[in-house]
Order: C-alpha cells, then structure tokens, then sequence
C-alpha cells in the first residue's frame, strides 16, 4: 500500500463526514431563506446553479449522455426532485429544523419496505423490528397533541421518495457514468421545481443572505456534496459509508439547537433517538449481509 493509497483511507471518512455536517447545516440554514423566497423558487435556483457547477467541474461527462442515461437518469432525478419538494415544504410547515432531519432519516429504514415490494426482497423479522422502532419514534417526534403536524407527513412522504430514488439508482446506475447520471438527476430536479414555480412565476433571491444559502445548497450540499461522496466511497467498505451519512440526522439535530435556537423536548429527544438507532442498526445489518 502507497503511502499516498494510505492518506486517502484516512482523508476519506472525514471528507465525507464533511459533507453529512453540510447536509445537517442546511436544514437550519434552509428553513430561514424559504421563509423569504417561495419553496419551488428556491429549489430552482439551487438545482440550475449546481448544475452549472457540476458541468464546470467535469465537462466531459456530456459525451456519456445517451437515450438510455437520460431516460433513467430523467425517471430517477422525478424520484429525488419530488423528494427535495416535499421535503423543503416540510421544513417550511414545521417548526423544528431537528425533527425534519429525523424524519428524512427515515430513508434508511424505508429503502428495504420498497425493495421487498418492487424487487420481491424478503423482509426479516429483524429488519420489521427495526422498522417497528422507528415508527414508535416517529410517532414521538411528529405528534402534536393528538394530532399528526402537515409539516411532519410532507417530509415523512419525501422519505418514501428519497428511498424510492434510492432503488432507483440500484436498479439502474450499474453500467452507466454515475456522474453524468447526477447531472441529469439534478437537471430534472431543477425541471421540476421550474415547472412548480410558473403559476406563481419565478422571482431571484431576495436578498444577500437568500442568496448566500441557495450557493451554499447548490455548490456545498449538492456539486461538491456528490464529487466527495464518489470519490470517498472508493476508499472505503459500504457499511462506514451508510453510517457515516446517517450523522446527517445527528448534525442536523445539533446544529438547530445551536444556530437555530431550537429547544428539544423530552418526548422528541427519545423519538429522535429512536430513530436514530433503528437507522444505525439496520444500515450495519444489511450491509454486512451484503458484504458478507
């Protein structure tokens, strides 16, 4: 092993551990610019700009786009921009930037219930406990009084759709640039939030600081976010890289009780961490059946 070989197995679970810290900063960061800019007109801007970015950086990848990589990688990017729509609509009807990234967690534990049902994968006793835990957590975290918040079904449905983008891209990426399929993935996300946002028309960020997040999202959380995964996940096993992202529900938890002013109550404190253990217990489990 090179010595160079060697200071990239140690540079890679903190470049990627960066990038489930930036994930978990926008959940906070995002929550105060879509009060100031429409949902479908932030995503828009976000989406366009990194994939500006993205094009900037490896240009090349244009030569791999074909009919068969824009037709899946198009099917995909409704999968993952739906998601992102759901998702920052929720964040908008909630009040609490942690509970948003608890729920979306929830991708973790919804990825093998889609799998069983779309590719026939046989669902373990172990994994219905896990995904029992979580559902109790979930009930904690979003229940208000006796009723369930808007806010908490929009992102508990753009976890549904970030799982269901998930076997997409098992399905689907083998063979194919996986860059050049991120592109179009996100060009699609950026069709999407565009076509939501004609009846009211678009507007610009308003302001320097709506600003300063959209370039933060759409360079940090999305074109740099996917070239440091990639190459992080060529110098490291499956299960570090699950559990790894997974801290995005951590950071994202911590950073809105520090920068958002967030107070987390008792009952929402054990659902989250429920979640949080059924996530880690299951990302372990079914990835050292795979590598095993």
């Amino acid at each position: 092993m090179t010595a160079r070989h060697q200071l990239q197995l140690k540079l890679a679970p903190g470049a990627l551990l960066s990038v489930s810290a930036a994930w978990g900063f926008a959940f906070v960061v995002m929550k105060d610019a879509i009060e100031r800019q429409t949902v479908n007109n932030f995503l828009f801007s976000r989406f366009v700009l990194a994939v500006v970015v993205m094009l900037l950086i490896r240009p090349q990848c244009i030569k791999y786009f074909n009919k068969d990589l824009l037709l899946r990688g198009s099917a995909a990017g409704l999968f993952l921009g739906g998601g992102y729509i759901l998702q920052t609509l929720g964040l908008k009807s909630t009040e609490s930037a942690a509970l948003t990234g608890f729920i979306t967690g929830l991708y973790v534990v919804f990825t093998p219930l889609i799998a069983a049902v779309v590719l026939r994968v046989r669902i373990t006793l172990f994994t219905w406990v896990c995904v029992g835990i979580a559902t109790l957590g979930l009930g904690l975290l979003s229940l208000e009084g006796w009723e369930i918040g808007t806010g908490a079904l929009l992102v508990l449905a753009s976890a549904f759709a970030f799982a269901a983008h998930i076997i997409a891209l098992g399905k689907w990426s083998s063979g194919r640039d996986a860059y050049a399929m991120t592109v179009v993935q996100l060009a699609m996300c950026g069709l999407l939030s565009g076509v939501a946002s004609i009846p009211g028309g678009y507007s610009a960020p308003p302001d320097s600081g709506v600003w300063g997040v959209v370039i933060f999202t759409a360079v940090i959380c999305t074109a740099v976010a996917f070239v440091v995964q990639t190459w992080s996940q060529a110098h490291m096993t499956t299960s570090k890289v699950a559990v790894i992202l997974t801290m995005e529900v951590v950071f994202a938890a911590l950073f809105a009780v520090i920068f958002g002013g967030e107070h987390l109550t008792l009952q929402a404190t054990l659902g989250g961490l429920m979640v949080l253990i059924a996530m880690f217990v299951i990302v372990l489990k079914e990835n050292e059946e795979v590598e095993n």
